[in-house]
C-alpha cells in the first residue's frame, strides 16, 4: 500500500452555468479510510461524490485515484472508473437482467472474467449482502432494500479499490435503511475506502473516520466524528447539527 492518498482533490471546482457548486475543493481519502460527506441540501455533496470518478466533469483542479491523475475521458478514464465502485440513490439495476446477471456483467464485460468465476463471484457476495434466495430473480421482484444491497454487491464484483456512495438510503423506507447501512458498517469494519454522502448521522458517527461537513459548494470543516458531532468548530456546523439533531 503506498503513501499516497486513494483518491485525492486538489483546487477542484465546478460550475453549473453562473452557480459554483465546488469552490476550490482540497480532499484526501487514505487507503482503508470511511469518509462521510454531509451538509444541507444543494450543498454540493452529491455533485463532489459524482466528480471523483467524473461522473461529473470538473472545470478546474485535479482528481487524482491511486497517485494516477483522471484523464477528461477515454480508455483510460474507463479502466479508472472500473477502481471506484459507485451506490446512487436510485438502484440503476437493469431491469430485464436477473440479479446475478445485474453483478456478473461488469466483471465478464469490463474484467474479462470467465462466466464460471463471474457466477461464483455473483453467489459468493449476493451472500454476502444478504439476497443469496433472490439471485435468480429480477430488480422489481426484490424490496428496494434488498435492490441496494445488490446495487453494493454489483459495485463490490469489480473489485474496486473504493466505494462511493450518493445517498444511497434516501429512496428507501425507514426499516430498509438499517439493512442497507448494516452491510455498508461491515464493508467499513472491513478495510473498505469509502466515500459516503448520507442523512444518515448514526452511520456518520459510528462508521466514519472523518466527517466533511459541506455548505454551498465549499469544505467548511472535517473533523472525527466525535469531535464534529460533540464539539463542532464553526457556526455553520453548530447551527445545522442544532436543527437536524433536535429532532
Amino acid at each position: 500500500m503506498s503513501d499516497e492518498p486513494l483518491i485525492a482533490m486538489r483546487g477542484v471546482n465546478k460550475w453549473f452555468g453562473d452557480l459554483h457548486v465546488l469552490q476550490d475543493i482540497n480532499l484526501e481519502v487514505d487507503h482503508q479510510e470511511v469518509v462521510v460527506v454531509i451538509g444541507p441540501s444543494g450543498s454540493g455533496k452529491s455533485t463532489l461524490c459524482r466528480a471523483i470518478n467524473r461522473l461529473e466533469p470538473i472545470q478546474e483542479g485535479e482528481i487524482t485515484i491511486d497517485g494516477e491523475r483522471l484523464p477528461e475521458e477515454g480508455k483510460q478514464l474507463a479502466r479508472l472508473r472500473a477502481d471506484v465502485g459507485m451506490v446512487f440513490q436510485q438502484f440503476n439495476l437493469f431491469a430485464h437482467k436477473t440479479i446475478k446477471e445485474n453483478v456478473t456483467l461488469g466483471p465478464i464485460k469490463v474484467r474479462k472474467q470467465d462466466k464460471k468465476e463471474a457466477d461464483e463471484l455473483a453467489q459468493e457476495l449476493l451472500d454476502r449482502v444478504g439476497v443469496a434466495t433472490q439471485a435468480d430473480k429480477y430488480p422489481a421482484e426484490l424490496s428496494g432494500g434488498q435492490q441496494q444491497r445488490v446495487a453494493i454487491a454489483r459495485a463490490l464484483a469489480m473489485k474496486p479499490k473504493a466505494m462511493l456512495f450518493d445517498e444511497p438510503t434516501s429512496a428507501l423506507d425507514p426499516e430498509m435503511i438499517a439493512e442497507v447501512l448494516d452491510v455498508m458498517l461491515e464493508l467499513a469494519d472491513e478495510g473498505t475506502t469509502m466515500v459516503v454522502v448520507t442523512h444518515e448521522m448514526g452511520f456518520a458517527r459510528s462508521a466514519a473516520r472523518r466527517v466533511v461537513f459541506m455548505d454551498e459548494g465549499m469544505i467548511v470543516e472535517v473533523a472525527p466524528p466525535d469531535k464534529f458531532f460533540d464539539s463542532p468548530e464553526t457556526e455553520r456546523a453548530q447551527d445545522f447539527l442544532s436543527k437536524i439533531l433536535a429532532h
